[in-house]
């Protein structure tokens, strides 16, 4: 991303600082899976915006680091982060374009809204065995609703399910204009 994209988020999250912080996404809710006890896991919210999903993996248990290029999202996840009393959140401004994802490090990786096609090989080697990638974006039948909305950014159904071969899917489908996948690395 450039300073461009930048600049366009952070205008984006500064606009709607006046917005009810919003909810966990539902997906996550439903695929997130409990920690062991006295186990704490590793998490990501790949391209986080607000981090409301990941402020709600941490205080389901997870270790959590939101990665996002705004700094505005990511202000107002610290004030929520704040208000919440959560302190197991690590807030990186990063542009995902150029900083590379560590490897073996997370048990669980969500992605929401977002699709950079040269990210998905890192998606695979950050997660470790036995770990989780929970993943919702546009699918191709969301340009009817919204013809601006660039096509790079829609996934092709079956898409992930080929870029992840060998995990085992629990979910992949479209509903409407999302597309969805939830998978376990091997």
């Amino acid at each position: 991303m450039s300073a461009e994209d930048r600049a366009k988020w952070n205008a984006r999250y500064r606009d709607r600082a006046g917005d009810s912080y919003p909810r966990p996404d539902l997906l996550l809710l439903d695929y997130t899976p409990p920690l062991p006890p006295n186990r704490p896991g590793r998490a990501l919210d790949l391209a986080g915006g607000v981090g409301q999903n990941g402020l709600w993996l941490a205080e389901q248990g997870y270790v959590v680091d939101i990665m996002d290029i705004s700094r505005a999202g990511l202000d107002r996840a610290r004030t929520e982060m704040a208000a919440r009393s959560i302190r197991t959140v690590n807030l990186l401004c990063v542009d995902l374009d150029t900083t590379p994802l560590p490897t073996d490090t997370y048990d669980m990786v969500c992605v929401f809204r977002y699709l950079n096609r040269m990210v998905l090989p890192s998606l695979m080697t950050t997660i470790r065995s036995g770990g989780r990638l929970i993943y919702e974006t546009f699918s191709p039948a969301a340009r009817q609703s919204r013809p601006d909305l660039n096509p790079d950014y829609c996934l092709a159904p079956g898409e992930l399910a080929s870029a992840f071969p060998k995990w085992r899917v629990l979910r992949d489908t479209e509903d409407g204009v999302w597309a969805q996948f939830v998978a376990i690395k091997p």
